[in-house]
């Protein structure tokens, strides 16, 4: 899995070979088909297991604010802050995996459902305590919210370009703030 991850940083998976992961890990390859069905599926599991602590660092941030905008934010940061961070997990997620198919089946999907039930656990948060509009559907706000976020990371990550993490999420709240808080 740590050959894999060293070699996305330097090319993109279609242009690996488990042949290449076996000479970086120092194994065999066939010892990779021990343990992986093949090398999708280990790419899965590298993305399942990065994927496990982005959303333990999110929880983590998540759990020490207590407002919904707080939360928002936080969220929001915390994402961009992992694009910006950790490339090649951004790689993976944003481009990788997505036209994969049998990507929605995986483990490592799953960890996209708990990650996006966190910020829709927010917005919902919101809608209850009445400083998010009534009149929005939370699931297209939260598909909306992840869409602008990774549409706005996925320039710094294909192009390996710098990215101002706060400034990004200040623009991000500020655009979904003023935008779904109830008129007075």
């Amino acid at each position: 899995m740590h050959a894999l991850r060293l070699l996305l940083e330097e090319h993109g998976f279609d242009a690996i070979t488990t042949a290449e992961i076996a000479r970086v890990a120092g194994v065999t390859e066939g010892l990779i088909y021990k343990y992986f069905k093949d090398k999708r599926d280990l790419l899965y599991q590298v993305l399942e297991e990065m994927f496990e602590g982005v959303i333990l660092r999110i929880r983590a941030r998540l759990d020490r604010q207590d407002k919904v905008f707080q939360r928002l934010y936080a969220f929001m940061d915390e994402t961009v802050l992992v694009y910006a961070s950790q490339r090649v997990f951004a790689r993976i997620i944003l481009i990788e995996v997505r036209s994969l198919p049998d990507f929605f089946n995986s483990r490592a999907y799953e960890c996209v459902r708990v990650y996006s039930g966190m910020l829709q656990d927010i917005l919902e948060q919101g809608v209850k305590n009445g400083c998010i509009r009534k009149d929005l559907d939370v699931r297209f706000l939260r598909d909306t919210l992840l869409g602008a976020i990774e549409h706005t990371c996925l320039w710094g990550v294909l192009f390996h370009r710098e990215m101002d993490v706060q400034d990004v999420a200040a623009q991000l709240m500020q655009l979904v703030s003023e935008g779904i808080v109830p008129s007075v």
